[in-house]
């Protein structure tokens, strides 16, 4: 064979290597693109900061990462501002959860009802029939307001043993994680918390519809009641209850105020994403951190900070998750806010008041040698809006002003989920 024949057909060889490489790289991208370039999402995971307003956001930020510092939860590339009145200006956690979770204005108390007082339907319970799992994780009772919106239907949110029996035998969320064990057993029936402890007597069991830790169990649930039960309960669904009440105790600053859950936030937020994403088709998990609402309320500005701070490290954890899981959406938002707080700079010759209007602080700006305090106009809820920031597969749906209802909307856009009338 003559030179210039050998070295074309070298040439051919070569090049039809390179072709052979680059077609099975491509192929490859597409490949581990596949879920990616699905214009779905698959995985959703709802933020709820109970009470937490732009200020406390602000304040949250400032303690924590500094003036130029970004929080997980606000290091997001989209961003929007919730409107948050129910039928009435101002109002309350589980009317505005109801109007994340069934996209309609209701009554404040109402559980997955309209104004009229009939069922509406739960993002969850559209997830659950598209096939994929649901999930509640809260520092709050479990069956309080904002968890009970999205997996039952009251005319009052204060039937908490009713809408635990709704969660394991109607909407049959998977996953299950907080406070609030008073409410599975009957009266006179301690479950794995004593009743009337030390730090609050007044908790103690006072369920309606009989043990509902035994139903759970006799319905699949694996039940657990501390960090290394929940460590090692595996796959599958799962109730956690972790406190009589709330994971925590509210009161005043220095009255007996504590912050030091049986098991983090961070932690069981874990769990319920390495629970939930085993379902191939996905999952729908709500998180709430209820502290940044209850310390609020207390006008305790150090232990709302504190709450937040868990919050933050919460939302890190489901941000490592969707990195990994590119067709997960993460957002994080709250109900409404509480305390008309504000943030101060400290100023020796203000008046600080007393009550209410006595300030907060100071409290260290961190990398800093600034302080600032806080400052509070009410010990109820306000009707200011709230800011909603969003990360991950169909965020930019997120972008704009808009009403609390339009969260639901959005979340089944996002999912290609079906309004059914």
């Amino acid at each position: 064979m003559k030179p210039h024949k050998t070295k074309l057909k070298q040439t051919i060889v070569a090049a039809a290597a390179a072709a052979i490489l680059v077609s099975s790289a491509i192929s490859s991208q597409i490949v581990s693109r596949a879920d990616a370039a699905s214009p779905l999402t698959k995985n959703v995971i709802l933020f709820v900061g109970d009470g937490m307003g732009t200020a406390q956001r602000n304040a949250i930020r400032l303690a924590t990462v500094g003036l130029e510092g970004k929080l997980a939860m606000d290091d997001m590339p989209y961003t929007g501002l919730v409107h948050t009145s129910s039928t009435v200006p101002v109002t309350d956690s589980a009317a505005a959860a109801t109007a994340y979770a069934s996209g309609v204005k209701t009554y404040n108390g109402a559980i997955g009802m309209n104004a009229d007082k009939k069922k509406v339907k739960t993002i969850m319970e559209y997830a659950k029939e598209a096939g994929k799992s649901t999930g509640v994780v809260t520092t709050s009772q479990v069956t309080d307001a904002t968890g009970a919106a999205f997996g039952a239907h009251v005319e009052d949110r204060s039937k908490q043993s009713d809408i635990a029996l709704q969660f394991i035998t109607e909407s049959k969320i998977d996953v299950i994680l907080g406070g609030g064990e008073d409410f599975w057993y009957p009266a006179g029936e301690p479950g794995k918390f004593k009743d009337e402890p030390a730090e609050d007597p007044s908790e103690k069991s006072k369920g309606t519809q009989g043990n509902l830790v035994n139903k759970a169990k006799q319905l699949g649930y694996t039940y657990v009641s501390s960090k290394e039960e929940l460590q090692k309960a595996k796959s599958g669904k799962l109730l956690g209850l972790f406190a009589n009440e709330e994971m925590f105790q509210q009161n005043p600053e220095g009255e007996g105020d504590i912050y030091n859950p049986v098991v983090s936030l961070p932690d069981m937020t874990k769990k319920a994403l390495d629970t939930l994403s085993t379902n191939k088709k996905g999952f729908f998990l709500m998180v709430e951190e209820e502290g940044t609402d209850e310390f609020a309320h207390a006008n305790n500005a150090k232990m709302t900070i504190k709450s937040g701070q868990e919050l933050d490290k919460a939302v890190k954890v489901a941000k490592d998750f969707a990195k990994k899981n590119p067709d997960t959406l993460v957002l994080v938002l709250a109900d409404h806010e509480t305390g008309g707080f504000s943030i101060e700079p400290v100023d020796s010759e203000d008046e600080s008041g007393d009550g209410i209007s006595q300030e907060d602080g100071p409290f260290a700006i961190a990398k800093s040698k600034h302080n600032f305090v806080v400052d509070w106009t009410t010990s109820g809820h306000t009707a200011v809006d709230i800011p909603l920031t969003a990360t991950g597969k169909n965020a930019e749906l997120f972008s704009g002003i808009y009403e609390n209802t339009e969260v639901f909307t959005k979340l089944m856009q996002a999912l290609g989920l079906k309004v059914k009338k």
